[in-house]
């Protein structure tokens, strides 16, 4: 089963959907307990991050996230669910993410219309040998809507130009995060969420 974390944030179904349109067991999930025990965890997040931060504390997910994060279940985090894998953001200054993955969420540059509400070019380069976007072409059209992004370092596997080089995705381990949202990105985001699918099943076989 995947848990699709449900803490009361925007529309968290569009990425339960897509997960079980590739025939995945996938659900949205409130419960924390419950969330512990999922095979694979995704975390999506839309609006502004302190506020996303709070909700995901007081919903009591957070230390579902830790957990399985801690115990190497495959973990997806999308748009604001990804900058929260982050120790922190430049939108809050005052907030603090689950600090899984080091650095900062950044504002987009300056001379760039803000949000990036668009389709943009995914580019891979290093990031070939990704899991997550293993058998994505290079580049690749996807959907970003942000305004803020986690800066780039060695965890970063695609950017995306907007005003300089953007990070799109990063990873480390089974932990995997992208700006984007793969939900509506067409087939390219269905491909990206299938390599999701497997390693799931592969780490629950």
């Amino acid at each position: 089963m995947i848990a699709v974390l449900d803490y009361g944030i925007g529309n968290l179904r569009s990425a339960e959907k897509a997960l079980q349109h590739l025939g995945a067991e996938a659900e949205l999930i409130d419960d924390p307990d419950r969330a512990a025990m999922a095979d694979g965890v995704v975390l999506p997040g839309v609006g502004a991050f302190g506020r996303c931060a709070q909700a995901l504390r007081r919903s009591g997910l957070d230390v579902a996230a830790r957990f399985a994060i801690g115990q190497g279940v495959p973990f997806l985090g999308i748009c604001v669910g990804f900058q929260l894998l982050y120790e922190g953001s430049d939108e809050d200054p005052s907030g603090s993410g689950l600090g899984i993955l080091a650095g900062t969420v950044r504002r987009l540059p300056e001379g760039v219309k803000h949000p990036q509400m668009q389709w943009n070019l995914l580019e891979i380069g290093d990031g070939d040998g990704s899991g997550l976007l293993g058998g994505v072409p290079d580049p690749a059209w996807v959907y970003f809507v942000h305004s803020f992004a986690p800066e780039r370092t060695a965890d970063t596997t695609s950017t995306c130009q907007y005003g300089g080089a953007v990070t799109a995705s990063a990873e480390r381990g089974a932990v995997w995060g992208t700006q984007f949202h793969p939900e509506k990105s067409g087939e390219v985001g269905l491909g990206i969420l299938a390599n999701f699918v497997r390693a799931v099943d592969v780490a629950s076989a």
